[in-house]
């Protein structure tokens, strides 16, 4: 049994405000109202809402293979599986991305963009040849072998923390797992200007292996790029940063174990900067103005600025 579920929603409320359209619920039948007479909004407000929801039960004998990715903002997801004997696995996946803009033009804007996604499955695999006649006419009197030992390969990836996590069964006779995979991006801007988000990964594991190769790896960025300050995004992460980590994991087991493992990285981050009401004419001067302040109108207007442009009464300006 299988069962997906997907959940879209787009809502935009704008103005006038550099040739955008104007929005007025009423504009036709005999209660309109003309744009002219109805006051216009003083906000900007977009939000974005992606809900995707997946649960999956299958039970049986037979050869299989299936994969599953998921990728919501700065998280990114995969699950591939093979094998041929008996199976009965249970999962669930649940991915979901949400971005809020709210940008008046006479107060503080706030965006918020957070990305989720959670995957859950409880799966027991027994390797087995099986012969499984496929179709009609000559394959049906001659059934077609498949001989494949069981894989899983599961891995998660959050940009937002810098974060990889990873586990991969191969080889396998039989395996009994149980896995809770969850990764979380958050971030919000405010114009005060206030800087917030967060990136979780965590990543538990509960599984007997059977006579196969059990691999699992932790690697943490050693240096993590800003977000854009207007999208949220992060940008590419260096090579360098992959290959002189800051966290490192690397497990190889090959035969039969019970393994439990229970792994979370976190990585808050915040930063407040101070919005000047006034610029600081006079007091510390050019140099010690932020970029923003200073951005657009050039080195020339530096003695404006800091006063250095200042004569005595009585002094010409141009002497």
């Amino acid at each position: 049994m299988i069962l997906a579920t997907f959940v879209g929603s787009s809502v935009a409320y704008v103005n006038s405000w550099n040739g955008v359209p104007e929005y007025y619920p009423y504009t036709s039948g005999p209660n309109a109202v003309s744009p002219g007479s109805y006051p216009k909004f003083n906000s900007d407000t977009d939000v974005t809402n992606l809900t995707f929801s997946f649960e999956q039960s299958v039970q049986g004998n037979g050869y299989w293979m299936t994969y599953k990715y998921a990728k919501m903002g700065n998280l990114q997801f995969k699950d591939y599986v093979h094998g041929s004997g008996s199976i009965d696995n249970e999962n669930t996946l649940v991915a979901q991305t949400l971005h809020y803009t709210m940008q008046p033009y006479y107060a503080d804007w706030y965006d918020f963009n957070q990305s989720c996604i959670q995957f859950k499955e409880d799966n027991a695999m027994v390797y087995a040849p099986m012969n499984i006649a496929v179709g009609t006419g000559y394959y049906a009197a001659h059934p077609v072998a498949y001989d494949s030992l069981l894989k899983e390969k599961t891995w998660g990836k959050n940009l937002r923390s810098g974060t990889v996590m990873h586990q991969e069964l191969e080889y396998a006779h039989a395996i009994d797992k149980e896995l809770d995979l969850n990764l979380k991006d958050k971030w919000n801007h405010t114009y005060d200007p206030v800087w917030d988000q967060i990136g979780v990964t965590q990543m538990k594991i509960n599984e007997d292996v059977t006579d196969g190769k059990i691999h699992i790896g932790v690697i943490q960025a050693s240096n993590i790029p800003q977000s854009d300050p207007y999208t949220g995004q992060i940008g590419a992460i260096s090579a360098v940063s992959w290959k002189n980590p800051a966290i490192d994991i690397d497990e190889d087991y090959w035969g039969t174990y019970h393994v439990e493992k229970n792994m979370t990285l976190e990585t808050p981050y915040k930063r407040v900067q101070k919005n000047e009401d006034w610029l600081p004419c006079c007091s510390s001067g050019w140099e010690t103005m932020p970029f923003y302040a200073k951005k657009g109108f050039g080195a020339s207007t530096a003695g404006i600025f800091d006063c250095t442009c200042f004569k005595l009464p009585g002094q010409s300006t141009t002497a």
